[in-house]
């Protein structure tokens, strides 16, 4: 897929796992999101332009995690694009949960007064509380 010339060009670009590990954090505080959202290892590159609020993470392989407290397990491709703004990601690529015996993509994730909700294509939404998604 790779990520548009024109949005690479305004972008803050990081690269390395321990870098992403410091600026997710610092990201996910400035945006309102919980720090544990997005448990990724094996980050080459992630970037945000800040004028637009669009991110994006490339990893060395597909991942899942399992949200012990949510009940829910995700699957992260090799490439997650969003667009971030105060207490939403939107337009969201490369993020599916598992939702029943299915794969769901899903496309929007909004906090609101201690509950986030997740949003999937086919009109799925589901509430969980916050604090199941802190970083461990």
């Amino acid at each position: 897929m790779g990520v548009p010339e024109d949005q690479r060009k305004a972008a803050e670009v990081y690269t390395g796992q321990a870098v992403f590990s410091k600026k997710s954090m610092e990201l996910m505080d400035e945006f309102g999101l919980p720090s544990g959202l997005l448990p990724l290892t094996g980050v080459e590159e992630c970037g945000i332009v800040r004028e637009t609020g669009f991110i994006w993470i490339v990893l060395k392989k597909e991942m899942e995690h399992y949200f012990k407290l949510a009940g829910r397990r995700v699957s992260f491709g090799t490439e997650i694009t969003a667009v971030a703004a105060s207490g939403q990601l939107k337009n969201i690529t490369g993020i599916k949960a598992r939702e029943m015996m299915l794969w769901v993509e899903v496309k929007a994730m909004e906090v609101e007064q201690r509950k986030i909700r997740f949003r999937a294509l086919a009109g799925i939404t589901r509430s969980f509380p916050v604090d199941c998604f802190a970083a461990v």
